[in-house]
């Protein structure tokens, strides 16, 4: 079963404190509570409203915001706060009691080119994914409804999801001006009906948690650490621009190499070997001097 993490966000208002969850406590909706007895949808929320500093409760797609009053200030209280909604997300109880006749949220996607003429990127206006998945076939699917779905278009070869977007990999049968505007509408109608992305119960290891990665990083040695930063601060951002994800996979101190992770517009892509050498390698070596000497890529 996974275990669902809780990280705590400063916001520009010091009064308030988002407490942002690593999966989906609404359905693409939001909630506002300003006291006990407006929460009676909400039975976290009125948990919540029993600590005598909680001014306000918003609850949105993946995060609950804390407006507090003056008598605490958030460093004092805000880890119980954090572990009190870590341990109600994770009992499974009901978050928000929606309505089956809530109205639909208007969504809108447009289609963005890649560097991979394969690749197609699918951009929402709503966070679709709190982690990044990919999916090469239907039968890895299992635990996505959307991406099962697009895998009945005959011409869909591997699904990427990360965060607000969708990157799709066609066969080379198809081409993108007869497919674009199917795809793109039925993305559209997907995440305006409120359906499910990824299933709640989606494992651990299809689901990389906040706690799950941060126990892995830990693991690393201290070279294999700054290797991770590099591509998390100056890497990551870029690649996620074009379609893709890249993740860091080994360090080897005796050749020096580095070996990363590809996926999304990334993998398979003809530009993806030059990006590596003349970006990524360079960086590397340039930022950790004589520890990097090659960056090899696998395409996930």
């Amino acid at each position: 079963m996974t275990t669902y993490s809780i990280s705590i966000k400063e916001t520009s208002n010091p009064a308030i404190i988002k407490f942002e969850a690593d999966t989906f406590l609404t359905k693409h909706q939001s909630f506002e509570f300003n006291n006990i007895d407006e929460a009676k949808s909400s039975p976290l929320a009125q948990q919540l409203f029993y600590l005598p500093f909680v001014k306000k409760v918003y609850i949105s797609s993946n995060f609950i915001a804390i407006e507090r009053y003056n008598i605490v200030e958030w460093p004092d209280v805000q880890n119980e706060v954090a572990e009190q909604i870590k341990a109600y997300i994770n009992s499974g109880e009901t978050i928000v009691q929606e309505t089956s006749a809530t109205k639909k949220v208007p969504v809108t996607v447009y289609a963005e080119s890649t560097p991979n003429p394969a690749v197609l990127k699918f951009v929402a206006n709503k966070k679709l994914v709190t982690r990044s998945f990919e999916f090469t076939s239907i039968d890895e699917a299992s635990h996505s409804p959307m991406a099962a779905e697009l895998f009945h278009f005959p011409f869909v070869k591997s699904v990427f999801l990360d965060e607000n977007f969708i990157s799709i990999t066609k066969y080379d049968v198809a081409d993108w001006n007869e497919i674009t505007t199917e795809l793109r509408e039925f993305i559209r109608s997907y995440v305006e009906n409120g359906k499910e992305i990824i299933n709640s119960n989606a494992p651990a290891s299809i689901e990389k948690t906040e706690a799950s990665l941060d126990a892995k990083f830990e693991q690393y040695d201290d070279i294999s650490k700054e290797i991770v930063n590099i591509l998390e601060e100056y890497v990551k951002p870029a690649v996620a621009s074009d379609g893709g994800n890249i993740e860091f996979q080994s360090y080897d101190p005796e050749t020096k190499k580095v070996s990363v992770i590809l996926q999304g517009a990334c993998s398979g892509c003809p530009s993806s070997t030059f990006t590596l050498k003349n970006g990524i390698e360079n960086m590397l070596k340039q930022m950790l001097q004589d520890k990097v000497e090659i960056v090899e890529a696998i395409n996930g």
